[in-house]
C-alpha cells in the first residue's frame, strides 16, 4: 500500500502526442467494446485492458518490425500497441468484413504479421520459445516478447518455457503485468513466493517496475531488452498495473476498498491532473475517433471465410 501511495504522489515526465494518444486509443476503445456488449450488439466475451493501457505502449516503443509479439487473452490493448489497425481488431471482434482474421479468432485469438493471441493461459510462453530460438539462429538481434499476468504463474507451460528458454539462450523478454488479481481470485491468495524468487530458480534475469509513466516504464526496460537481443537470454519485466475495469465484461467481485485503490492506481486521472491541455485534446480526438469507427464497423456486412 505504501508503494501505491509513493507512485500515486510521483511526478510524471512529459508524455509525447504520439504515446499518450494511443494510450488514450486504447482506452475509447475498450470503452466501446463495453457499451456494445451492454446493448447486446456483441457476441461471446471479451477482457478489456482498462488500466494498463500505458504498458504496451511503453513497450512497443522498444520492439523492432521483425520482432514477435506474444499476447493472452486481455490482449486489445497489446494488439492496439503494435498495430495501429482499430477498425479491423474491432471488425474481427464483431464478426464483420474487414476482420483482421476474417471474424474466425475474435477478441482472443488474433494472428496477425507477427502478433499472435491466446486465451489459454500460458499457453504462448514455449511457442515464444521456439519462435525466439529461430529468430536467434535466423535473424540474431530480434526476440519474441510475451505478455502475461500475475496469475499465469500458476501455469506448468510458464516454468517448462523458462527452463528451455534459460538453457537455450532464447532472446525471450516475458512482460508481466502484474493486476494483483486473477480473474476473481487475489494473487495474494494464489502465488507462494514472488514473481522474482521463481525467475531466480532458472537463473532468468527479472526487474520489476512500479510506475504508470511510460517514459519511466520504456527506460527501464531499454536496458533489458538490449540484453535479450545482444546477449541471448530470457529476461522476465515485471509491471506493477492496476485493473481498472472489470474481469470480462460485467463481473468483478473485488471489494469497495480494493476497487477504490485500483481507481487511484488507474494512469488514466493521473495523466489528466498532471497534463491537462495536452490531455483534454487528446481525450476528445481519440473519442471522437473510437466512435467513428465504431458507426462504420456497425453497418458492415459479416464476414465471410473459407475452409
Amino acid at each position: 500500500m505504501i508503494g501505491a501511495i509513493q507512485e500515486r504522489v510521483r511526478a510524471l515526465t512529459p508524455v509525447a502526442d504520439a504515446d499518450l494518444g494511443r494510450m488514450l486509443r486504447i482506452r475509447h476503445f475498450e470503452r466501446a467494446l463495453l457499451r456494445l456488449f451492454e446493448r447486446g450488439q456483441l457476441n461471446g466475451t471479451t477482457h478489456t485492458c482498462l488500466g494498463q493501457e500505458h504498458v504496451p505502449v511503453a513497450v512497443s516503443g522498444l520492439l523492432d518490425p521483425d520482432d514477435y509479439v506474444f499476447s493472452n487473452h486481455r490482449g486489445h490493448g497489446h494488439f492496439l500497441a503494435r498495430h495501429d489497425e482499430p477498425h479491423a481488431l474491432l471488425a474481427e471482434i464483431m464478426g464483420r468484413a474487414g476482420a483482421v482474421c476474417n471474424g474466425v479468432g475474435g477478441s482472443q485469438h488474433v494472428y496477425h504479421e507477427r502478433f499472435l493471441s491466446t486465451g489459454v493461459q500460458g499457453e504462448s510462453l514455449p511457442v515464444a520459445v521456439g519462435v525466439a530460438l529461430r529468430l536467434k539462429r535466423v535473424t540474431p538481434g530480434r526476440l519474441a516478447c510475451a505478455y502475461i499476468g500475475d496469475g499465469t504463474w500458476g501455469e506448468g507451460s510458464v516454468y517448462e518455457a523458462l527452463n528451455m528458454a534459460q538453457l537455450w539462450r532464447a532472446p525471450l523478454l516475458v512482460v508481466v503485468e502484474h493486476n494483483r488479481i486473477a480473474q476473481s481470485t487475489p494473487t495474494t491468495a494464489q502465488l507462494s513466493g514472488s514473481i522474482a524468487g521463481r525467475a531466480a530458480g532458472f537463473g532468468v534475469l527479472h526487474h520489476r517496475i512500479e510506475s504508470v509513466d511510460v517514459n519511466v516504464i520504456r527506460a527501464e526496460l531499454a536496458p533489458l531488452a538490449a540484453v535479450v537481443r545482444s546477449e541471448f537470454r530470457p529476461v522476465v519485466a515485471e509491471i506493477a498495473v492496476h485493473r481498472a475495469g472489470p474481469h470480462s465484461k460485467g463481473d468483478d467481485t473485488r471489494t469497495p476498498e480494493e476497487l477504490r485503490e485500483a481507481a487511484e492506481g488507474d494512469w488514466h486521472p493521473r495523466y489528466a491532473e498532471a497534463f491537462p491541455e495536452q490531455f483534454a485534446r487528446l481525450e476528445e480526438e481519440q473519442r471522437a475517433f473510437i466512435a467513428r469507427m465504431v458507426d462504420d464497423v456497425l453497418i458492415r456486412p459479416a464476414s465471410e471465410w473459407e475452409r
